[in-house]
């Protein structure tokens, strides 16, 4: 029989279910603006609703409950990415035993490889995820004039899911495979069950994890897996874990510190340096079969996509909110004492029990400073935020996904501003509900 406080949480969860359906279809009753903001709020609901279940009851159902979001995601093709046919174009440039990092699509030496999934003939190339490449053939796979930037375990992910179709929708069954075992690890990993709902009902992992399929998936579960292990002294693994993550991504380096946290306040023990050292040795070793093959190749377009990006002084794409009071020439610099700064903060304030805490100190500070406008990045501020419980950092991703719907610098001020003030208030909130209940406490002795 189901409970009067499982049943509410049933309702609102399915209700939750069916309108992130209606978003990925994009159905016409609502804009997709407003598509997104009803997610938010039925996700919100059903997270506070969970909060009243009984604990023998929050497993089953925050892992069901994911298991039904991530299946949303596919029920269409990506509908606001096209990162994912770079991801199925490598896997295939890898299972015909080429290095990804030696052609570039447009490439005529791999037009033997070309489908019409990835290459599609006689449709006009029309669509918002094609266009047309300096030869002239209409491709779904972006900047297909460059080299791949994706890192080498995140190419091995591709060449896995190869064999499951070859084409998009494998790389989105994988995205579903890799969202809900990340729910799975985080039930596992965290000390309130509760708050894996924050990853597998958040409506973004749906959208970004699934229907798109980001990569950064794959780095979210490794650095749970990682910080997990690292939490629990297993140093080596840990660092074997962390450095996978980065070499899936690049962003997971800045969960790094946490698992470092209270480093200066200590003397440097050998898990340490087990974590430090493994870490390093996992990302440069998943690099050396490739590097044996294409040399400096290996680097992609990856500083091209830096430069494109706004990652250098004055690019008006980036440090939103650091432009409003600094000019374009210190933006960068001060962007990095900022973060700086809070990386010390964590390496002598940080829980090393809790390592968790301060990646998502270092992690979500990053994205506030830069101000990407691509959310998915912000999907390991999601699993850290599920491990942690600081929920006014889901404000962050949400803040990506603003300005990805807008664009802009008014509204890349704007979104990541409202974001910052949602992290100070939830943060004050927090520390004043804290000091109640210690005065509380101390008044009870």
């Amino acid at each position: 029989m189901i409970s009067r406080t499982v049943l509410p949480c049933l309702l609102a969860l399915a209700a939750l279910v069916t309108a992130l359906a209606l978003t990925v279809a994009r159905n016409g009753l609502l804009p997709l603006p407003g598509w997104y903001l009803l997610d938010v709020a039925l996700f919100a609901v059903a997270v506070l609703l969970l909060r009243e279940v009984p604990a023998g009851r929050v497993v089953p159902l925050v892992l069901a409950g994911g298991i039904a979001m991530a299946a949303v995601g596919l029920l269409a093709p990506p509908r606001s990415s096209d990162d994912a046919y770079r991801y199925v174009w490598d896997g295939r440039v890898q299972a015909a035993g080429i290095s990804p990092y030696a052609h570039t699509p447009d490439d005529p030496a791999l037009a033997r490889l070309r489908d019409p999934g990835l290459f599609p003939v006689g449709d006009g190339c029309s669509g918002w995820d094609e266009r047309r490449t300096a030869a002239g053939d209409c491709t779904r796979i972006n900047r297909p004039a460059v080299h791949t930037i994706y890192p080498p375990v995140a190419q091995a992910w591709f060449v896995a899911v190869h064999p499951f179709g070859g084409g998009v929708r494998g790389v989105q069954a994988g995205g579903a495979v890799l969202a809900v075992a990340t729910t799975g690890l985080l039930l596992r990993v965290g000390r309130e069950k509760w708050r894996a709902a924050l990853w597998a009902w958040f409506p973004g992992v749906t959208v970004w994890a699934v229907n798109d399929a980001h990569v950064d998936t794959l780095g979210a579960l490794l650095m749970v897996a990682g910080l997990g292990c690292a939490a629990r002294g297993r140093a080596l693994r840990g660092g074997l874990l962390l450095g996978g993550a980065v070499a899936a991504k690049l962003l997971p380096a800045l969960a790094l510190p946490g698992a470092l946290s209270g480093l200066l306040t200590r003397r440097p023990t050998r898990n340490d340096v087990l974590l430090v050292g493994s870490a390093l040795g996992a990302f440069a070793l998943s690099y050396l079969p490739y590097v044996v093959a294409s040399g400096t190749s290996v680097l992609g377009y990856l500083p091209g996509y830096l430069r494109e990006e706004g990652y250098e002084q004055g690019h008006i794409d980036r440090f939103g909110l650091l432009r409003l009071l600094l000019p374009d020439r210190l933006l960068a610099w001060a962007a990095a004492l900022v973060l700086a700064a809070v990386v010390i903060h964590v390496l002598r304030k940080g829980d090393p029990h809790r390592p968790w805490a301060g990646a998502l100190l270092v992690t979500g500070t990053a994205l506030l400073l830069v101000a990407p406008s691509y959310p998915w990045y912000g999907l390991l501020v999601v699993a850290l935020v599920a491990l942690d419980g600081r929920w006014e950092w889901l404000a962050v991703p949400a803040a990506g996904q603003a300005l990805y719907l807008t664009g802009g610098q008014t509204a890349q001020q704007l979104s990541y501003g409202t974001a910052l003030c949602v992290v100070l208030v939830g943060t004050l909130l927090r520390q004043r509900r804290t000091q109640r209940t210690a005065v509380a406490v101390g008044a009870q002795k």
